[in-house]
């Protein structure tokens, strides 16, 4: 039982410290925000490429989070970035990646684009 409790303890203690790290390195917006504020930024969509077939932002760039890795030298230090994905899980994700990597003018966006009502993009 207090095997248990320890673990639960642990688990909790690891979210709690996610949940306010991801608040200190990435700033969430609005969809009114992110609208004023991404056209003069990096609109990057980390979502898989079928999602990002399936609708995405006008303007957008698809640098899934599984291969962010690989591709961080496509995203630029010296602009801000604005992130999205379907819910907001995977772009905070992302945003610490970048946070460690020296990245330091990151957005994204509340809600994700399952929230987003503005112009989008589908491929034919």
């Amino acid at each position: 039982m207090i095997g248990l409790l320890i673990v639960l303890g642990a688990i909790i203690t690891y979210i709690l410290y996610n949940y306010f790290t991801q608040k200190k390195i990435v700033k969430t917006l609005t969809q009114d925000d992110f609208i004023s504020g991404y056209r003069k930024a990096q609109l990057i969509d980390v979502r898989e490429p079928n999602e990002f077939d399936g609708g995405h932002i006008l303007g957008a760039r698809n640098i899934p989070l599984s291969q962010l890795k690989m591709r961080m030298k496509e995203v630029r230090p010296d602009k801000p970035v604005y992130l999205y994905c379907q819910s907001g899980v995977r772009s905070g994700r992302a945003a610490r990646m970048l946070y460690r990597k020296g990245y330091r003018n990151l957005y994204h966006l509340q809600g994700g684009f399952k929230k987003w009502t503005g112009k989008i993009k589908t491929k034919n």
